[in-house]
C-alpha cells in the first residue's frame, strides 16, 4: 500500500470511530431534544437527529424519497472522492488529507443515513440571535477539508492540482 492510501486509510478510520463514538455517547446520554450549555450563550450540546441534508434540506420530503436520494448522492460523492484521490500524486499531502477528511465525514454521515434513516447532530453554536444548525463531528471534519481544499486550489493559480501517477 502506498504512502498516500495509507495516510488516508488512518484519517479515515479515526474520523468515522470518533464521529461514530461520540454519536453513540449523545444517544446513550442525553435525551433527544436535551440540551446541555457548554459554553454560556455561544455553545451547547444539543441532541436532535437530522432526517434531512445540510441544513435540513429534503428534511420534509416523504421517507422513500428522501432516505434513498440521499444515500445514493453519499455514494456518489464517496465515489467521485476517489476517484480524485486515486489521481493524486503522492506529494499532494494537503490535498490527500483534505479529501480524507471529507471522505471520512461523508462515510460517518453515511453510516448514519443507513443505520438511523436520519443523521444525529449535537454540537450547536449560537451568537445572540444568530444560531447555526446543529452539526457534528462528520460535518466538522467536511467542513475542514473542504476549506483546505479551496485554500490549496486559490494557491495553485489554474495549475492542475491532481496531476498524477
Amino acid at each position: 500500500m502506498s504512502v498516500k492510501w495509507r495516510v488516508v486509510s488512518v484519517w479515515l478510520v479515526a474520523i468515522i470511530v470518533f464521529d461514530q463514538l461520540s454519536k453513540i455517547v449523545v444517544d446513550r446520554a442525553m435525551a433527544l431534544h436535551q440540551t446541555i450549555p457548554i459554553v454560556d450563550g455561544v455553545f451547547n450540546l444539543t441532541y436532535v437527529r437530522n432526517t434531512g441534508a445540510a441544513f435540513g434540506i429534503f428534511a420534509g420530503s416523504a421517507e422513500m424519497f428522501r432516505r434513498p436520494f440521499l444515500i445514493v448522492v453519499s455514494l456518489l460523492a464517496i465515489g467521485f472522492i476517489f476517484t480524485l484521490l486515486k489521481r493524486l500524486a503522492e506529494e499532494a499531502r494537503w490535498l490527500i488529507t483534505a479529501l480524507a477528511f471529507i471522505l471520512g465525514g461523508a462515510i460517518g454521515n453515511l453510516i448514519d443515513r443507513v443505520v438511523y434513516g436520519e443523521v444525529i447532530d449535537f454540537l450547536d453554536c449560537f451568537w445572540g440571535d444568530y444560531h447555526w444548525p446543529a452539526f457534528n463531528l462528520a460535518d466538522s471534519f467536511i467542513t475542514v477539508g473542504v476549506t483546505i481544499t479551496l485554500i490549496i486550489l486559490i494557491h495553485t493559480k489554474g495549475e492542475d492540482p491532481f496531476t498524477a501517477n
